[in-house]
């Protein structure tokens, strides 16, 4: 597989993560500049934003769980010749339930459909770290 197709699915992740940022910086914004929470209410962290401030904070921090292991296997992959149509294929499935785990995130909420595509992300997260894990100890 070429560098481009392997990288292709990280670029949107991340692009997810800043889209997510940036929805959250507004929201934010709008939430202090509407006097719905003042700066000393939130300086040392207080987890005093608005609901829905809160609710786009969460969907943006959550990139920096799960994805983790994902940029970890792709990071490893890569230089070890291991990232292969199996992989880039399971990366657009992973990636795909992460826009969509965000995108429950940040409308509707709805903690079981939330958990359910979280849940799918985790399984095809696992299933590449197992293919990884036995490409690099069965087939090297």
């Amino acid at each position: 597989m070429s560098v481009q197709m392997v990288l292709l699915p990280v670029f949107v992740l991340v692009g997810l993560a800043f889209a997510l940022l940036l929805g959250m910086a507004a929201a934010r914004t709008r939430a202090i500049t509407g006097r719905q929470v003042s700066l000393k209410d939130i300086a040392l962290r207080q987890p005093n934003w608005p609901d829905r401030v809160t609710q786009i904070g969460n969907a943006f921090s959550n990139q920096f769980e799960l994805p983790v292991l994902f940029y970890i296997l792709i990071a490893l992959a890569l230089p070890l010749r291991k990232a292969d149509l199996v992989i880039v294929l399971l990366s657009w499935v992973f990636v795909v339930a992460r826009f969509a785990h965000a995108g429950i995130f940040v409308t509707s909420n709805d903690v079981r459909q939330r958990s359910l595509v979280w849940f799918a992300g985790v399984l095809v997260l696992f299933a590449m770290w197992l293919y990884f894990a036995l490409k690099m100890l069965l087939l090297s």
